[in-house]
């Protein structure tokens, strides 16, 4: 078993156990971050990339100043029973926790459906979060050759082997690109639609930069162009549903 992802836990357990997570933060209501559900959002600490245009840097850091007890997440779901439709776990890189298969054992035995947010980073404590997933958003940064530009730490033959695995199961996924012309040319997105093509990807969205929460002030104050239709018509004769989304 690899290290960071704790095996499955036995039936009735996880209720009783406290999972090793790190928690920096929880959107207690939210329509836009699980498609067609209403949704709390669990913020999980710690990050390895440094991509410029992060807007949660706070997350980034293992230890984070203003962490919350899961017991305190775990009473908060509980009351939520019955108005939320799902929990989404997302970060910094939520499979970098230890404790992050009993957090989404709980969330399903509590009732919710189980989303995650990954950039793929980890395939094989992917693979393992497989059984309770629902649905996962899953961050492509650039074309699988220039991961280092984006990523500062490389990353794309993870990222491709996450993604393989993810429709390989079946598991319902929307892949998405941040899109900052300064860092993803035209062509370079060009080139991600065919290597997503191939994988067998049939929705991308496009998430157009936003400038809050983002550190790099040189990338803040730079204009991006915004994908414009005739790009998304060369997307899409590529990818079946390509979307742009604006912040």
């Amino acid at each position: 078993m690899n290290a960071g992802i704790s095996s499955k836990p036995k039936p009735g357990s996880a209720t009783d156990a406290v999972p090793a997570l790190a928690v920096g933060g929880l959107t207690p209501l939210t329509t836009t971050d699980y498609p067609g559900c209403l949704a709390a959002v669990v913020f999980c600490q710690g990050c390895p990339w440094r991509c410029a245009y992060c807007h949660n840097p706070h997350l980034i850091p293992r230890q984070g100043e203003n962490t919350l007890p899961w017991e305190e997440v775990a009473a908060f779901l509980g009351r939520r029973r019955g108005l939320l439709d799902a929990v989404v776990f997302s970060g910094g890189e939520p499979t970098l926790q230890a404790g992050l298969g009993e957090a989404m054992e709980l969330a399903r035995e509590m009732g919710f459906r189980v989303g995650l947010h990954t950039a793929g980073m980890y395939p094989e404590r992917l693979e393992q979060l497989l059984p309770w997933l629902d649905w996962v958003g899953f961050d492509v940064k650039a074309p699988l050759a220039g991961y280092q530009r984006i990523t500062r730490s490389g990353g794309g033959d993870a990222a491709r082997e996450s993604l393989r695995l993810l429709l390989a199961r079946g598991v319902d996924t929307e892949c998405r690109t941040t899109c900052h012309s300064s860092l993803l040319g035209n062509e370079d997105l060009l080139r991600m639609a065919g290597e997503l093509a191939e994988l067998g990807v049939k929705r991308w969205v496009l998430q157009v930069f936003r400038p809050q929460g983002c550190a790099d002030q040189e990338l803040v104050g730079m204009r991006t162009a915004v994908p414009d239709a005739a790009l998304v018509g060369r997307l899409s004769a590529l990818i079946q549903k390509v979307e742009v989304r604006a912040a």
